[in-house]
Parts: C-alpha cells; sequence; structure tokens
C-alpha cells in the first residue's frame, strides 16, 4: 500500500522509499525511513499536501511525493497475524507481521544478451529456464525465490538486452519492468569476457539512479584469456559494488547475495551516485531542460529529471508518451528539439551518436585505470572455427551435414531404447490382458490407455536426442554462426538473419519459438516468422514421422526424416515470399546480431535441458494424450449393437476393439442410404467409424482411410495424439509387433499413401497452443484463423503432389 493511500488516523510502518537518489535522500532525511511508524494527521484544503506525524514531529508531503513510499498498515498485519496465529491477534501483531515481511527483498537481473543472467537466475532460484548461447532465449521475464541468511529474495530474469532505449522489445519490457515493479535492487549482469560492450547498458542503469549491483559473470574466462581486472577499483569509480561470479559453477553467489543485503540495507560504503557526464555542450542542455522538470510538481518521481532530459534529447518515443501527462509537456519537447539541433550543429553529429560516444568514452576512460586486456592471439580459436563453419563454400554443408545427423541419430540410435520400451508397454498390456477378465474396463486399459499413451511413450528416447542436438548447438555458439551464414537466404525470403532462430527453435517446439520472434524489431518481419514457424516440424509429430518412416522406409528411415524437415522449411521459404510479396512491404531491417564465443556446453546444462523437455512430454502424456486416448477408445467402443443370436455367422457383423466392421467387406465410406444410427445394409459403426467416413471423401484422393482422418482431426489439441490415436485404432490387429507393424499388417497403407500422410501431418494446422501463441504474439486473432485455413490448404496440395510423385518414381 501507498502512504497517499493512508486515511487520517490510521497507522502504518515504512516498508521502502522509491525513487531516485536526490529525491529518496531527501526523504529519508525527513525521517521517512524503513521500519518508522506514520500517521497522515491533516489535509490541506485541496487535499493536496498532507501533513504525517513520523518520530514525534509533524511534516508535510505533496500526494505525488507520499506515492512513492510503501507501507505496511493494519489489514497487512491482520492477514499476517492469520497465518501466524490462527486470527488471534495481539498488540504488537504489526510489529510481529513487519518484521516477517520486512525481510523481502525483490531483485531484476539485467543485462546483454548472453551474459549469463539465466544461469545465474537458475542457479539462485532452482529454476529450470533453458540457457542458450545467443540472443532471445529469455524472451519474456521469468520470476523464481530463494531464501538466504533470513531473507527471502524474489529474483525476476529479465530478456537481454543492450540499452533501455525505445529500439526493440526487449528495452521497452524491461524498463516498464522498473518503473511498474520497482525492485528493490537491479543486478546487472555483465559479462566479464566482454566488459566494455557490456559495461554500456550499466551506464543506462547508472543513469536511473537505482539501488545497483555489477556482477562480473564468466570471470573465470577473463581470468584464463590471461586479462587483469581491478574490479574493486571499478566498483568505486563507478559507485556500484562489482562483484565477480561465475553462474555456471555457483562461485561467488554468496559474496552476490551479502552484497545485496548491504545494498538493501544501505550498509555498502562503495555506493554513490555518479553522472555520467558529457562534453560540455550536450551538459548544458541536459541541465536546462532537467532545471525546467525539477520545477513540476507532475514529473514522474521513479527516475530522476536528469534521465528524462537525456531522453528527450534522443527522441524516445515511449518516454514523450509518457510524460504527456505532464502539463509542461510541450515545452520540454520544444525545448529538447531545439538542443538536439543545437548540439548538432556545434559537434557535426546527431545527439544520439554524440550521447553513445561518449558513454563509451567514459567507459574506456574507467577500463583504462583499471583492466588489463590479455593478448590479441586470445580470440585465435574462435577466429578458427569461424572461418571453417561460416566459410562461402562450407557453411551450407556443414550445416546441413549437422542437420541429417541429427536426424540419424535420432532415428538410428533412438530406435534401441525405443524397443525396450515398447517390449515393456506390450508385455504390460499381455499381462493386463492375460489377467483380467473380458469386459469393457479390459478393453479400456488395453486398448484405450495402454494402447493408446504406450504408442506415443515410446518416442521418449527420440525426442531425448533431438532436444539434445538442439541444445548442444545453441548452448556451443554455433546457432548464432547457423544465423550468420542463414541471413542472405532469410533476406531473399524478405526477412533476416534473426528470424532464423525461432524457425529451427520450432524444431523443438513452436510455441517458445513463436515468441522468441520478440527479439526481432521489425513487425513486418516478426510477423512473417510467425506465420511460417508451424511449417518448422516440431518434436510433438516426430512420433508418427518415426513409425511412417521406419515401416515404409526402413533403410532411409533417416534421410526420409531430413527430407520431410527440408520440405516444411522449403514450405516455409515459399510462403514468406508469398507473404512479403502479396501482404507486407519491403523491409530492410539491417541485421545485427552478436556472434558469442564458442563454449564447451555444460553437461548439468545440456542434462536439465534435456530433462525439462521429458518432463514436458511425460506431462503432456499422462495429461491431454491420456485423456485423448480415452475419449478416441470411447468414440471407437460406443455405440454397441446387439447381435442376435440366430445372426452370428462368419457372414455377420464382426467386432474388434468397438469398431463394428462387416466381415468380408472393405473400408469404403456408407452410401447415401446409410441410416441415422450408422447402420448400412448390415454394417454397423461406431462415433468414430462415422466421423472418420465423414471426412474420408476429403483424404480419398490421397489414398487416406477413415482412420487416417480421425488421427488427423484428434490431431489438432495436440500433435502426439496423432500417434496415441492410431495406437489405438490399430491395437486390435492381430499381426504385427508394436505400431509399426500393426499398419504394415493392415494393408490400410501404401508408399505414396503414407507419403501423403506424412507430409499433410508435417503441414497442416497447428496444435491448439500454437494457434493460441499466433494469435497473442501477432495481436489478433485473424492470424490465427489465417494460419489455420493456410496451413491445410497447403497441406492437402502438398500432400497430392508428393503422393503422386511417389506413385510415378515407385
Amino acid at each position: 500500500m501507498r502512504l497517499s493511500e493512508l486515511k487520517n488516523g490510521q497507522s502504518a510502518i515504512i516498508m521502502k522509499v522509491n525513487g531516485y537518489g536526490g529525491f529518496r535522500k531527501r526523504i529519508m532525511e525527513m525521517g521517512f525511513v524503513r521500519g518508522k511508524t506514520v500517521t497522515p494527521v491533516l489535509n490541506a484544503p485541496l487535499n493536496d499536501p498532507i501533513k504525517y506525524d513520523i518520530m514525534g514531529y509533524e511534516v508535510s508531503l505533496r500526494k505525488s511525493e507520499a506515492a512513492m513510499i510503501e507501507v505496511f498498515t493494519e489489514d497487512d498485519a491482520a492477514m499476517a497475524a492469520n497465518s501466524m496465529n490462527n486470527g488471534v491477534t495481539e498488540e504488537n501483531d504489526m510489529e510481529k507481521a513487519y518484521l516477517k515481511n520486512g525481510r523481502n527483498i525483490s531483485i531484476a537481473l539485467v543485462g546483454n544478451p548472453n551474459c549469463g543472467k539465466t544461469s545465474l537466475f537458475n542457479h539462485l532460484s532452482g529454476g529450470h529456464e533453458h540457457v542458450g548461447n545467443y540472443s532471445g532465449v529469455t524472451v519474456e521475464s521469468k520470476n523464481g525465490s530463494f531464501k538466504y541468511k533470513g531473507y527471502r529474495f524474489t529474483v525476476t530474469d529479465l530478456p537481454g538486452t543492450y540499452a533501455l532505449s525505445a529500439y526493440s522489445p526487449e528495452e521497452l519490457y524491461v524498463r516498464k519492468h522498473i518503473i511498474e515493479k520497482d525492485p528493490d535492487v537491479i543486478i546487472n549482469v555483465v559479462a566479464a569476457s566482454n566488459i566494455e560492450r557490456n559495461l554500456y547498458l550499466t551506464t543506462e542503469l547508472i543513469d536511473i539512479s537505482h539501488s545497483l549491483i555489477i556482477a562480473l559473470n564468466m570471470y573465470d574466462e577473463l581470468e584464463a584469456s590471461g586479462a587483469k581486472l581491478d574490479y574493486d577499483q571499478l566498483g568505486k569509480m563507478l559507485g556500484v559494488p562489482a562483484i565477480p561470479i561465475v553462474a555456471k559453477n555457483g562461485k561467488g553467489l554468496k559474496e552476490l547475495l551479502d552484497t545485496v543485503i548491504n545494498v538493501y540495507e544501505g550498509k555498502d560504503d562503495r555506493v554513490r551516485h555518479i553522472h555520467i557526464n558529457h562534453s560540455s555542450v550536450i551538459e548544458q542542455e541536459i541541465k536546462n531542460i532537467s532545471s525546467e522538470m525539477k520545477a513540476s510538481d507532475d514529473l514522474p518521481k521513479y527516475f530522476p529529471p536528469r534521465y528524462w532530459a537525456i531522453k528527450l534529447l534522443e527522441h524516445d518515443k515511449e518516454v514523450s508518451k509518457l510524460l504527456s501527462q505532464c502539463k509542461n509537456h510541450e515545452k520540454w519537447e520544444i525545448m529538447a528539439d531545439k538542443a538536439s539541433k543545437n548540439v548538432e550543429r556545434l559537434l557535426n553529429e546527431d545527439i544520439e551518436t554524440a550521447l553513445t560516444d561518449e558513454k563509451y568514452g567514459f567507459i574506456s576512460g574507467a577500463l583504462q585505470e583499471t583492466y588489463v586486456p590479455a593478448k590479441q592471439t586470445a580470440n585465435k580459436k574462435n577466429s578458427l572455427i569461424d572461418r571453417i563453419v561460416t566459410h562461402k563454400w562450407l557453411g551450407f554443408p556443414i550445416f546441413l551435414l549437422l542437420m541429417w545427423l541429427m536426424f540419424w541419430a535420432t532415428f538410428n540410435i533412438g530406435a534401441y531404447p525405443q524397443a525396450w520400451i515398447e517390449a515393456g508397454v506390450a508385455w504390460l498390456g499381455d499381462r493386463l490382458s492375460g489377467i483380467m477378465s473380458d469386459g469393457m474396463l479390459k478393453d479400456l486399459l488395453v486398448d484405450g490407455i495402454i494402447g493408446g499413451v504406450g504408442s506415443v511413450l515410446v518416442f521418449l528416447p527420440q525426442i531425448l536426442i533431438l532436444y539434445l542436438f538442439i541444445s548442444l548447438m545453441e548452448d556451443s555458439g554455433y546457432m548464432a554462426r547457423a544465423a550468420f551464414i542463414m541471413d542472405k537466404l532469410m533476406h531473399k525470403m524478405g526477412l533476416h538473419g534473426k528470424s532464423f532462430i525461432p524457425l529451427i527453435m520450432g524444431f523443438g517446439c513452436n510455441v517458445p519459438a513463436i515468441m522468441a520472434t520478440r527479439t526481432i524489431e521489425s513487425r513486418s518481419s516478426r510477423l512473417i516468422t510467425i506465420l511460417i514457424n508451424p511449417f518448422m516440424s516440431c518434436s510433438a509429430r516426430l512420433p508418427v514421422f518415426i513409425v511412417l518412416a521406419g515401416t515404409f522406409f526402413p533403410k532411409q528411415a533417416g534421410t526420409a526424416l531430413f527430407l520431410l524437415y527440408l520440405l516444411g522449411a522449403a514450405v516455409a521459404v515459399l510462403t514468406a515470399k508469398l507473404l512479403r510479396r502479396f501482404v507486407f512491404g519491403k523491409d530492410e531491417t539491417p541485421f545485427v546480431m552478436e556472434l558469442p564465443p564458442y563454449r564447451i556446453p555444460t553437461a548439468m546444462a545440456t542434462l536439465r535441458h534435456m530433462w525439462d523437455r521429458s518432463e514436458q512430454y511425460l506431462k503432456k502424456i499422462g495429461g491431454v494424450i491420456l485423456i485423448a486416448s480415452i475419449a478416441v477408445w470411447f468414440l471407437s467402443y460406443f455405440p454397441r449393437h446387439d447381435v442376435p443370436a440366430t445372426m452370428e455367422t462368419p457372414e455377420t457383423v464382426v467386432e474388434t476393439a468397438g469398431i463394428a466392421v462387416a466381415a468380408g467387406t472393405d473400408d469404403r465410406a456408407p452410401s447415401s442410404a446409410a441410416t441415422a444410427d450408422g447402420q448400412e445394409n448390415g454394417e454397423q459403426y461406431s462415433y468414430l467409424d462415422m466421423l472418420g467416413r465423414g471426412i474420408e471423401p476429403v483424404l480419398r484422393p490421397l489414398g487416406l482411410n477413415w482412420k487416417a482422418g480421425v488421427a488427423l482431426v484428434a490431431g489438432i489439441p495436440a500433435k502426439e495424439v496423432v500417434a496415441s490415436t492410431l495406437g489405438v485404432l490399430y491395437n486390435s490387429e492381430e499381426e504385427g509387433a508394436g505400431l509399426s507393424g500393426k499398419l504394415a499388417a493392415s494393408g490400410d497403407f501404401t508408399l505414396p499413401s503414407a507419403v501423403a500422410f506424412m507430409i499433410f501431418i508435417l503441414l497442416y494446422c497447428p496444435c491448439i497452443a500454437t494457434v493460441s501463441a499466433i494469435a497473442h504474439e501477432a495481436g489478433s486473432w485473424k492470424w490465427g484463423a489465417f494460419s489455420v485455413i493456410y496451413n491445410t490448404v497447403v497441406a492437402w496440395i502438398t500432400a497430392f503432389i508428393g503422393m503422386a510423385a511417389t506413385s510415378l518414381i515407385v
């Protein structure tokens, strides 16, 4: 609660004084410090200012100033009392509750991409956020909590950003978080191995005059390179404590947390506020504007006037919008516009360039006194690898080779543990079948749950291998190089290199891949990348691809998978060109992306990444796939049709797993003479049979029958359900071991129809979660609807072409 919200006579304890340095210092000097009791006494005739009783005397504050002070009220104490003593209140409950709640510290992790924020977050909070060695892994904030030395820490991992401007969504997000959430302490994570570039963001954080600590991450790399840094002296020069850490193994984190506590408690004598001084020309303009702002009562108090003045000089649109409610806003804008022109005239360069150059000049001066760089040969290893993997002629073959190797290993190496799990699932089904009496419950457990869920569970090893390769490429730094070599191709698609990272991430899951497009500055390029991402086959489609490829391409299954994924990429390229040509205009957004140093991925990070993905997969198996399998079994089992004993002859209806089929008949769809209850000429259909036969005419040109149609419809909520549905539908087949063998024994698929089925699954409408992500990130459900319709139409046309081409070849 804010102090300005208290009613006269209502006492509260001060929890926190927000705001920037000078303002905050003045308020605290007046007695408004944490732990003191304050009571509003009297309002002025116009309700502003307000007189407060604190420490035995009375102080007057404006409402805007009181709004910057957070307090702990009797209502808060009562809520805490309920949890502490079952609702029994005592006179000193407010003090007790304050002492308990006053030891909460909120931290925001702010830093450049690739500086190790997420590694630090994972180590501190025990979180399992994926750590990738390229920009854009953290595309929104992640929250975690932990306890240390009697304090409860809440830590927020914010997106990687190079500044606090309004150029990219990450910059806006980070600045908005600092304004709205006002963390107690900001930890500026700085890559010690690339300190000069990383410190630019530090200068921006110094400008906002917030409680700040520098965490010099990857300090072991700096030492290994032969460089030397007097971090203590650097911290004193910046007025910010600088602590060396190695986030990946936890080195230095205790000292970092101790420093956080001391800064929070105001006990660290290294903390002091400095100004990043600019040239006399710029300083004079900043002084003129900030002086006008200081005289304004309605200027937001969370950042100092100097910061607002600098951002107006830089023509920061978001800051201008934020300050538009101030009565003198137009005057400030006019002053900033004149000042910018004056600086450009006197310095012969625009204001943004001048400010940036001078900040780097400040950084260079500070490092001259504290930093001894390593010899230039330190980057020889990176340069040698880069010359190979980004070579004009070798770059593309190397990338394609790695992709082929990934799919080859996914199929061939994963086949061994898959066979073991498949045997275990079959044993469990046989065991239950042997001990249970015939009936609906037995059919549900054996055919529905074990047949459906087991058919998806067996592909867990392949999922793990796929994510192993993706994790190794991301964490090693190769993925950023892949984006670099693909930039020219992306440009021909109407995109640029940054679009490549989300597309490759789509091989794992389309939802986080679509969210990762937030790092793309251009809205049109971001929208195109979002819309083509579902064509990059996610791991959910992998189970059915492995089944069909292993059945119909037993000797070239890995190559078949590779070609299938290439087809998805080719359709994405064509779609991007069409969207750029007919929907969006030309976009010449420059490609600016960091190429991080190569690093050897740690076993812990890789294993954690694989475990996180397998955990998600297992949760999905125990949730949506289990429910879908039961639903599919139910629809295939009902309605039940009683067959008179006199009709039980070889020519009458034979029921298998609840799907009634007339003996000696084929799977042709019922004619128009079919009755309403699903009977035709003696044939009796389940609900699933009727659904499948209703959509079969659409799929018949592709060589697919009603069972394939049912599997495709069932896969709309989640693509893994395609495999589980096939497992339920074909679990009753007498011949064949495993789903692959049962599909081969059924005779429902020929080689051309199998190709058409795989292509259709590859390209047709995304799952519900992906459609929702498209609508959310694109800002409209019309793009989600477009993806469903367009992708399905493209899937049918491409599958038909694939079937026809295969028929000609074979």
